[in-house]
């Protein structure tokens, strides 16, 4: 025979000893030393290359490669009818190449699948290339694989980047473990590093009879280990069905990555023929390098990315400069010490991100922070301001209560001011406001008597200390259980006192302004629009009745008609049922004399007319028993006809929640005698 015409004989012979792949009836055997020539179906990224290596993924992120067999086997055992699924083996040699030494993305499967067009709708990277985000973990999957995974995906449950996976129709291993082998010797695990850039072996063994899946690995040139690395039990005539084809799946992520298998075989009712290292074609030993000029891409995306970077940096520092901008004025350098940065308030409350939000009240909304160098906690408020009158009057104030010392009073530490802003620095209370503690049902633990009574007493310590005790008289103007603090031993702190008087200094002199909140108003402010002590003594009877019954100002009776709470006490007075009015979150565990003297303190206090009302030194006095609390007489009236018959102007306020007309007629009122 001519030399031109044996050459081609000779490669024709080559590749048929490197590629084998034998059907006798049933019996189903298959054997590949590389791929070339091979008849394999590829889709995605899947190639065969020149030196035969069957290159799953080239490197391209978020792509996925399979190759099939092209055949069908019969995996149901004929004997019994097909009820079980036939005992099978499988080994292949593969490697993975990473562009980075310790990462890389995602993985390559083993599989054995009802049909080859599940893979069409299958997504890359954590994926593998198999399932996708609908269909992960459906039983109409009919997917059995082993995956080698170098990826951690929580979503799946993986216990590491480089670990091994027995799947059944999900990605959430059925067990899994990390990439090893024990060794025959010694029994000890060794462990084995997915991307090492070298090639190893693993084998996929199922045994008909047990329902038992082993696999196993170990680096190239070691013998199969007589102990598997992992298995698992599982009926498979529950996944596979009587046909089904076997094959590959890979896919990368975001991370420069090649998956390749160099050899491959298969056996049906036994083990899998072994795979002659020597034939097998070689991994490279580098990373390709990129095929184009690299200087003629690197180059212009160098450039843009240093001008993109210089301008990205020049942004973000004026941003820097602009997040922290503060307004300062000369007359506030008297004022230094009391004044905080923004910059340092914006870093305490993590940018005054939500998770930090305390509440949101009339004035504003509070976010706790932690000072970075003292790691104080302190609550910030955020008050909006956009008038600069009286601004310097009403910082003086603030400065002059920060200089306020008493139990009882939340601690304000502090300001800052930016345009249209102003942020008051407080000290922090653990235990949030009382108004959680009254109506958030399970939330809160319920507040025992002695609490309730103590923070009562605390209150009006506060507002004594306020209205008499300080070097002037400061009106709180909105005295309520929400604005009552709990610190860490549930002692009462009464917060945002003085902040009402913002309004004071920046109002038009002309317009009148109430302050306070609905419920809690004392009637004469409808004529006056003037707080005075006499208007938080109102509110806080209010608040007491508010304490002691566990209820809110404005309540809804059976008819789901609006009652206020201080009719509603009065009603029960009149009917010597005061006791009724103790908040049954209790169950009777209080003390019926302190709770009577503080139901009528609170009556006395939240009267209509202002004379009528005690002082907040003689209401702590009533309170703990060394004055007598004044009888309270009746007449036909209720509180709401005497707030009327007192008051012009503020009527909207009464008439908009209204107790029941048929009741009115019926509650009387109270008239202190004194």
């Amino acid at each position: 025979m001519p030399k031109k015409k044996l050459l081609p004989f000779v490669c024709f012979l080559l590749v048929g000893l490197n590629l084998v792949a034998l059907t006798a009836g049933d019996d189903h055997q298959l054997m590949y030393s590389g791929f070339a020539g091979s008849n394999l179906i590829l889709d995605g990224a899947a190639t065969v290359t020149a030196s035969g290596l069957l290159e799953l993924t080239n490197g391209t992120l978020r792509l996925k490669g399979h190759a099939i067999y092209p055949t069908p086997l019969r995996f149901r055992d004929a004997s019994n009818g097909g009820a079980t699924t036939r005992s099978f083996s499988t080994s292949f040699v593969f490697g993975i190449l990473s562009a980075y030494p310790d990462v890389s993305a995602n993985g390559i499967a083993f599989f054995v699948a009802a049909s080859k067009d599940i893979f069409s709708g299958a997504m890359a990277a954590q994926y593998l290339g198999l399932l996708n985000g609908t269909n992960n973990g459906n039983a109409t999957n009919r997917v059995f694989a082993v995956e080698l995974d170098t990826m951690q995906n929580n979503e799946f449950g993986d216990i590491s980047d480089n670990h091994v996976g027995i799947d059944i129709n999900s990605l959430i291993s059925a067990n899994s473990t990390n990439a090893g082998y024990y060794g025959d010797g010694d029994g000890e695990f060794h462990s084995l590093t997915l991307i090492s850039h070298e090639a190893m072996q693993a084998w996929v063994d199922y045994n008909s009879e047990t329902k038992k899946i082993n696999v196993t690995l170990a680096p190239l040139k070691m013998g199969k280990p007589a102990r598997p690395l992992l298995s698992a039990t599982h009926d498979l005539s529950t996944v596979i069905p009587d046909m089904a084809y076997i094959g590959f799946s890979s896919s990368t992520g975001l991370v420069n990555s090649r998956h390749y298998v160099l050899g491959w075989s298969f056996a049906m009712d036994g083990p899998a023929p072994d795979i002659d290292i020597a034939k097998l074609p070689k991994l490279p030993r580098e990373f390709p390098k990129p095929r184009s000029k690299v200087m003629e891409i690197i180059l212009p995306i160098v450039t843009a990315a240093v001008v993109l970077f210089v301008g990205t940096v020049l942004v973000l520092l004026r941003r820097r400069q602009l997040r922290y901008t503060e307004l300062r004025e000369d007359w506030e350098v008297d004022f230094g010490p009391h004044r905080f940065s923004y910059k340092d308030l914006f870093r305490a409350t993590e940018g005054f991100k939500n998770k930090n939000l305390l509440g949101v009240g009339g004035f504003g909304k509070v976010y706790k922070g932690v000072l970075s160098v003292s790691k104080c906690e302190i609550a910030v408020k955020r008050v909006s301001h956009n008038s600069k009158q009286g601004m310097k009057e009403f910082v003086a104030e603030i400065v002059s209560i920060g200089r306020m010392q008493h139990p009882n009073l939340v601690q304000l530490l502090g300001y800052c001011r930016r345009k249209g802003e102003l942020l008051l620095v407080y000290e922090y209370m653990s235990n949030g406001s009382l108004d959680k503690f009254l109506y958030c049902q399970g939330e809160k633990a319920t507040l025992n008597w002695i609490q309730r009574l103590g923070i009562i007493k605390g209150i009006a310590s506060g507002l004594i200390y306020l209205h008499e005790e300080w070097e002037k008289v400061v009106v709180h103007r909105d005295i309520k259980a929400s604005n009552v603090l709990l610190d860490s031993s549930m002692n009462g702190r009464l917060g945002d006192f003085g902040l009402a008087m913002l309004y004071d200094h920046s109002e038009n002199p002309q317009t009148s302004h109430v302050v306070g909140t609905i419920g809690y108003l004392a009637p004469e402010l409808g004529r006056t629009s003037k707080a005075t002590t006499s208007t938080d003594i109102f509110a806080f009877g209010v608040f007491v009745l508010e304490v002691i019954c566990g209820q809110k100002p404005i309540m809804q009776d059976s008819e789901d008609n609006q009652l206020m709470l201080v009719d509603w006490v009065v009603e029960h007075w009149n009917r010597t049922s005061l006791t009724d009015t103790v908040d049954a979150k209790l169950q009777g565990d209080y003390n019926v004399d302190e709770a009577c003297i503080a139901l009528k303190v609170g009556l006395l206090c939240s009267h209509p007319f202002p004379e009528a009302r005690p002082s907040m030194r003689q209401v702590l006095q009533y309170l703990n028993g060394e004055l007598a609390v004044p009888e309270l007489v009746p007449a036909h009236l209720s509180f709401q006809m005497l707030t009327l018959m007192q008051n012009e102007g503020f009527d909207s306020y009464i008439l908009s929640y209204p107790s029941s007309v048929e009741s009115m007629q019926s509650i009387s009122s109270l008239v202190k005698e004194r």
